[in-house]
């Protein structure tokens, strides 16, 4: 591909009982925009005895955004926060400073002992070197209130960010988007003036085609929007497109932990390791240091 940076396949992570394909980061391409960190999960089969259950860790530097296709998680943080997601809407969760939190399958859903369907997107977004010791935040945004329209062939949901002359309600603290895209016909995408910054072409079913090159699902096309070629998107596809503009600084990760400053994320790893971090009332589980 003469125009295109980089085509990044998921590797497979194990997770205790859930497998997640990672996306980024990647040897070649560590972040996309301000987006440092994707894995999606499934779609796997979930039900008794195989739930997901991710106990209490601890995050900072950065947002969690998570997005569902199917099933549901209830998430709670060291905020008091004890929110349901659903398929379409968006759990914001602001990690700032510092905060801990559990990702769980709802409880109705072990009582009614159901079989059901996960799929979704785990996603970090790093916080602006001048916003990494806000406070942390969380914000739940229904699938109801994000921005949708469409075109000949596709429609578009906005997830986060700006794009296509529309504004998510989701309270991002950067230059960025996100947006879903189903086809019903082949599609050529139309990102020059609609989309700002880095761009990353996550395919979640179907494919598309790029420089004349077929994409299918399971990669990502890591491109930039100045000289991106141009992506025709086949009929009965489904793709989500990350990225904005990147920060000017270098972004650390380890962990759970982003900071641009080693020094903060060495505070944090001791903070968690001598359970000084904020943690959740009531909640016994405590995820440690990895060796």
């Amino acid at each position: 591909m003469s125009n295109t940076d980089l085509i990044i396949e998921e590797r497979s992570r194990d997770i205790g009982d859930f497998l997640v394909g990672r996306l980024i980061p990647f040897r070649k391409k560590r972040m996309v925009g301000p987006f440092i960190f994707i894995d999606h999960m499934g779609p796997t089969t979930l039900g008794p005895e195989k739930y997901m259950d991710v106990d209490q860790h601890p995050h900072i530097g950065l947002s969690t955004l998570t997005y569902l296709l199917q099933g549901q998680i209830t998430h709670q943080d060291s905020m008091g926060t004890n929110q349901v997601i659903e398929p379409g809407s968006v759990n914001w969760m602001v990690a700032g400073k510092g905060c801990s939190h559990t990702e769980r399958t709802p409880e109705h859903l072990r009582d009614a002992k159901s079989v059901f369907t996960m799929h979704g997107y785990q996603i970090w977004v790093a916080l602006p070197k001048e916003l990494e010791d806000i406070e942390p935040e969380f914000h739940h945004i229904a699938g109801s209130e994000l921005p949708t329209w469409q075109e000949k062939g596709a429609s578009f949901t906005l997830v986060a960010g700006k794009g296509y002359g529309h504004k998510s309600p989701v309270p991002v603290h950067s230059e960025l988007f996100m947006v879903d895209i189903k086809t019903t016909e082949d599609y050529r995408l139309d990102i020059a003036g609609n989309l700002s910054g880095e761009i990353g072409v996550t395919i979640v079913s179907g494919s598309v085609n790029a420089c004349g090159d077929m994409i299918k699902k399971g990669n990502m096309l890591v491109s930039k929007t100045e000289d991106v070629c141009n992506i025709t998107i086949y009929a009965g596809s489904h793709v989500l497109l990350f990225g904005g503009e990147p920060f000017p600084e270098e972004r650390h990760i380890y962990w759970n932990f982003v900071s641009h400053s080693k020094e903060k994320i060495e505070a944090a790893k001791q903070a968690w390791k001598e359970k000084s971090f904020p943690i959740m009332d009531g909640d016994d589980s405590y995820v440690p240091l990895p060796k």
